[in-house]
């Protein structure tokens, strides 16, 4: 008989999962969000499950349960599940899709016989299009049972599962961030600065994407250090001074996230971090020294 799915907290993440596992042959069991009209949506979606908009103990009749819900509430949503579940949570698997959380957070199900673990792929989910997951690695972390059962999960998936220390998943999340989140604001922000100069949005993507994807193709072909450009892989520290100086126009955290990014540089590309790092401290306080 194929397994079976239990999705609280049927989400972005949630209903990606559900619908390529349901297409995969999995039984889709119990879709429970906060209210029934997006329980039924959720399930329109998925094209498969019973809504709820509640914790029941149907949620544990599924092989597995699927855990997607915001970080700030999983552990609440734990707590109810394990008053709820009771004996009838001994030997289920209990996975949950945060990033930064470890399983510890569904310590309650544990100590009613779970298996805990968390499976998180490093992908970025807009709830406009379904992201591509072939390929994508998934942390996966927890009881070995569990991780068994994600590893199964996200090699059904197409995912590339990797296996982390819980302690590290903080680590993990921020690094997914640092290009996911942070990056899509420099790329903003260096798009606003076109604009401020008289290009239009269309104009401005027209010049920068090109430049990124090549810059991602390098990345990818030949190595960080083969592919670093710019004024500060040259050491023209000259051409830095007027970045430093052109930026005044803009907003201070334009002006910060620019030091800030050479410094980073500095540290994770050059040959000689230190002494780059020295006289590229000396050019950006030009900046500090002319604003006060």
């Amino acid at each position: 008989m194929p397994p079976t799915i239990s999705i609280i907290g049927a989400g972005r993440v949630g209903q990606t999962f559900a619908k390529r596992l349901r297409k995969l042959g999995w039984r889709i069991g119990a879709i429970v969000t906060p209210s029934r009209g997006s329980a039924r949506s959720a399930v329109r979606a998925i094209g498969a499950g019973t809504p709820r908009a509640t914790l029941t103990p149907e949620v544990l009749d599924a092989d597995v349960i699927l855990l997607s819900v915001p970080d700030d509430v999983l552990e609440n949503v734990a707590q109810k599940l394990a008053k709820i579940g009771g004996d009838k949570l001994h030997g289920k698997i209990v996975l949950h899709t945060s990033g930064a959380l470890d399983h510890r957070v569904l310590a309650p199900l544990a100590r009613r016989g779970a298996f805990t673990g968390s499976m998180h792929p490093m992908q970025t989910f807009t709830g406009r299009s379904a992201p591509r997951l072939y390929g994508v690695i998934f942390s996966i972390e927890g009881a070995p049972a569990a991780c068994l059962a994600a590893q199964k999960i996200a090699r059904s998936l197409g995912g590339t599962p990797v296996i982390i220390h819980a302690n590290d998943k903080p680590a993990y999340h921020a690094s997914g961030t640092s290009v996911a989140g942070h990056a899509l604001a420099l790329v903003e922000s260096a798009t606003q600065t076109l604009v401020k100069i008289g290009f239009t949005r269309r104009r401005a993507n027209q010049a920068l994407l090109p430049l990124i994807r090549q810059m991602l193709d390098n990345y990818e072909s030949l190595g960080p250090h083969a592919a670093w450009t710019g004024p500060l892989s040259r050491g023209d520290y000259a051409t830095i001074s007027k970045h430093v100086k052109a930026l005044r126009r803009f907003p201070r955290e334009f002006q910060d996230a620019y030091a800030a990014l050479a410094l980073l540089s500095a540290r994770v590309l050059s040959n000689k971090p230190s002494a780059t790092s020295t006289k590229l401290t000396g050019t950006l306080k030009l900046r500090g020294k002319k604003s006060h």
